[in-house]
This record gives C-alpha cells, sequence and structure tokens, in this order.
C-alpha cells in the first residue's frame, strides 16, 4: 500500500475505529459520523463504492462505558480483524495521575499486528499516548494535546513530540499520523478522506459540516506557564516576583538586583532551571498577558504594548506574530467573544 498517492475509488478501505474506556466519546462519534458521511449522504458518484467502511472496534463486543459515563456500542473485537487499512485511537481522557501504561495489552499487540499487515495507525489528540505503547513511534515525530504534552514527553521520552503541530505524518510509508489538540481531529479526517477519497471529496465534506483546517497551527492556543518543578528556590522567587512585575522597564536587571546571586550565575541558573534565558521568559509572559487583554477588552493594540511592558508598538506587533502565529488584531479576531455571545447590558 502506498501512502503517498493511494488509489482514489478503489473499493472501500477498511476503518476500525478503536473504543476503550478511556476515550472521549465526542470524538470518537465525531470521526465515526463524518467519515460515514461520505455513504450516508452521497457524495460518491452512483457507480463509485462508499471510500471507507468504518467499525467501532474493542477488546469485546457489546455495551462499553467511556470516560464521560456514556455508553456506546462496540461493533468488532480485535481479535476477528486479521486485517485493516486505517486504525484511529480517538482521544482519550487522563485522569489522575495520568496515563498508566500497560493497561492495555491486548490492543497494543493488535495494533502492532495491524501495522504489520499494513495498517495506517492514527491517533487524535491524546490517543497517541496508546499508540505510543506501541514502540512504532520511537524516533518518530508525533503531536499530541499540548495540555497533556509534558505528560507524554515523561512517559514516552523516545517520541519527539510537537503540540504545536495539527497534523504529523510520519513512518517510511506515511503510515504514522498523529493530530494535535482536542478539534484538530477535523484536520485528521479531512487529511484521511483527501488521500484516499480525494481533494473534491474532503471539501465536500469540509462544506457539509463547517469544517475548517486549522491552517495557522495551534500556537496560537499554547498558554505559556513557566516551569516551576525545577527545584531551585532562588529561581523560583525570582519567578513569582516576575510574575507580578514582567512590565516594568527593565525587569531582568531589577530581579537579578533583588537576587543573591551574581550576574552571570543568575543568567545560567535561570536558564538551567526554566528551559528560557531571563529576557526570553519576560517577552514570553508579557505576549500571556497580551493575549488576555486582546481577548478581553476593547484597549487598543498600541495601548496594550505600552501595559504590557512596550513602548514600540511596531516592535511589539512583531514580536507578538513571531510569537503566536498571528498579529494582534488577528488573534483578537480568533479568540475574542463574539457579539452576539457577549451578555447583553440593561
Amino acid at each position: 500500500m502506498s501512502g503517498h498517492s493511494p488509489s482514489v475509488g478503489a473499493s472501500p478501505r477498511h476503518v476500525s475505529l478503536v473504543a476503550l474506556p478511556d476515550a472521549a466519546v465526542s470524538t470518537l462519534a465525531g470521526i465515526f459520523d463524518v467519515m460515514n458521511s461520505i455513504a450516508l449522504m452521497g457524495m460518491t458518484p452512483h457507480d463509485a463504492p462508499a471510500p471507507f467502511l468504518i467499525e467501532i472496534v474493542g477488546e469485546a463486543v457489546g455495551p462499553l462505558e467511556l470516560a464521560s459515563g456514556i455508553p456506546i456500542t462496540v461493533q468488532r473485537a480485535v481479535d476477528t480483524i486479521e486485517t485493516s487499512d486505517i486504525v484511529i485511537v480517538p482521544a482519550v481522557l487522563l485522569p489522575s495521575p495520568g496515563w498508566g501504561p500497560g493497561r492495555y495489552p491486548g490492543l497494543v499487540d493488535w495494533l502492532r499486528r495491524m501495522h504489520e499487515r499494513g495498517a495506517v495507525l492514527c491517533s487524535a489528540c491524546s490517543g497517541v499516548f496508546l499508540l505510543a505503547e506501541t514502540g512504532l513511534f520511537d524516533g518518530q515525530d508525533a503531536t499530541v494535546h499540548f495540555g497533556y504534552a509534558a505528560a507524554f514527553a515523561a512517559t514516552y521520552p523516545a517520541v519527539p513530540i510537537h503540540p504545536e503541530r495539527v497534523l504529523v505524518i510520519g513512518g517510511r510509508r506515511e503510515e504514522l499520523v498523529s493530530s494535535g489538540a482536542s478539534m484538530s481531529w477535523h484536520d485528521l479526517v479531512l487529511y484521511l478522506i483527501a488521500r484516499y477519497a480525494g481533494a473534491i471529496t474532503a471539501q465536500e465534506v469540509a462544506r457539509m459540516f463547517a469544517l475548517q483546517w486549522h491552517q495557522d497551527g495551534l500556537t496560537p492556543y499554547l498558554v505559556f506557564e513557566g516551569r516551576t518543578d525545577h527545584g531551585d528556590a532562588e529561581i523560583l522567587g525570582a519567578q513569582r516576583w516576575l510574575g507580578e512585575h514582567f512590565a516594568l522597564a527593565h525587569p531582568v536587571e531589577e530581579m537579578i538586583r533583588r537576587s543573591a546571586l551574581a550576574e552571570r550565575s543568575f543568567k545560567r541558573r535561570f536558564a538551567g532551571a526554566t528551559g528560557l534565558t531571563p529576557i526570553a521568559y519576560v517577552l514570553r509572559l508579557r505576549i500571556e498577558d497580551a493575549k488576555r487583554r486582546l481577548e478581553r477588552s476593547d484597549a487598543s493594540v498600541d495601548e496594550i504594548s505600552w501595559r504590557v511592558g512596550y513602548e514600540d508598538a511596531a516592535f511589539f506587533r512583531r514580536l507578538f506574530k513571531r510569537t503566536t502565529g498571528l498579529t494582534p488584531s488577528a488573534y483578537r479576531r480568533r479568540f475574542r467573544l463574539p457579539d452576539f455571545a457577549r451578555p447583553r447590558r440593561p
């Protein structure tokens, strides 16, 4: 099977949508409905077969309660499936203390067998936790929900993770596919439809469901939270001070002056503890505050620039776009509550 140039219009490709108790019902049901819609809504020519035969599969046939408590029906047990063209693991909800490797050894073995027999393995959002247990993603770039990125990196350090990316396609046959945060499963499904049913069909499905590609990536959605688990009390105190005073004219110099360390030692320890230089840390705090102001206030971009510590608004605009991927005005349009959703004033 050629991952890059599949034949469009061939016999239906079997899709195994994996149900497990940790799965999120919205992602699982959404993937099923959108991929199934091509046949149900007559989006194929009269003489062409449906591009996908999709089944909800799991360890045992019958009702299965998902993470939110809503039951779904597993249509087929994985031990009865010898081959599958596409396997999709939907998003999973990670309870405290997080993902527990080794809970689904039967599913992991089955995923390995499907891959050996030519299947494309796909994950939506946090579904990559299960796929990573196969070892097939070791050394292969992948993405995951940015909220789970640290937990994933700690659990599977051999998998390079890129939470800012919407979709990552890896493997020799382009057979390892992962999508990022939450609704980026839309991008995964549209990609699979374009790959196996053609670009026109993917565009029709996108119009039908009002789906949009996240072409700006997920960087605009990322929320900066500085590392605080490093164990350096001196640097932690500096971070806390900086969290309240980042808009000062010279915050790095003042932070160093207030510390008990020489400038060179402070900068070295700060970078070692947080992963960022002091000035880069200040930048991230300022941009994060600017994002909240753009979302929640009517203040002009020039005023916001001044309030977060930049007198040169043009410089601030360039910095904001370099950090988030969007201009301040585009960010406000993307994330601000629309007028129709705002509380009405009496």
